[in-house]
C-alpha cells in the first residue's frame, strides 16, 4: 500500500477525529443515536487512514497530498 497523504492532511484528520470523539463522549451534543455512532465511525476511519497514510478515496480519484510520493 503506497502513501498518498501528506503530513498536514494526516494531522488534520487526527485533529478532526479527536474533535469528534470529544463531541461524542465529552458532551451531549450528539445524543446517543445515529449522530453518536456516525461520529465514532468517522473518527475511527480518520484515525486509521492518518496512521496508515493511505486514503482509499484518494486512490480512487487519483489525489495525492504528499510532496514525495
Amino acid at each position: 500500500m503506497t502513501t498518498n497523504m501528506g503530513k498536514i492532511d494526516r494531522g488534520g484528520r487526527l485533529a478532526i477525529a479527536v474533535l469528534l470523539l470529544v463531541l461524542a463522549f465529552g458532551t451531549s451534543a450528539l445524543g446517543g443515536g445515529v449522530l453518536f455512532w456516525l461520529a465514532l465511525i468517522v473518527a475511527a476511519v480518520f484515525t486509521l487512514t492518518a496512521f496508515v497514510g493511505n486514503c482509499p478515496l484518494y486512490s480512487i480519484i487519483g489525489l495525492k497530498t504528499c510532496r514525495d510520493c
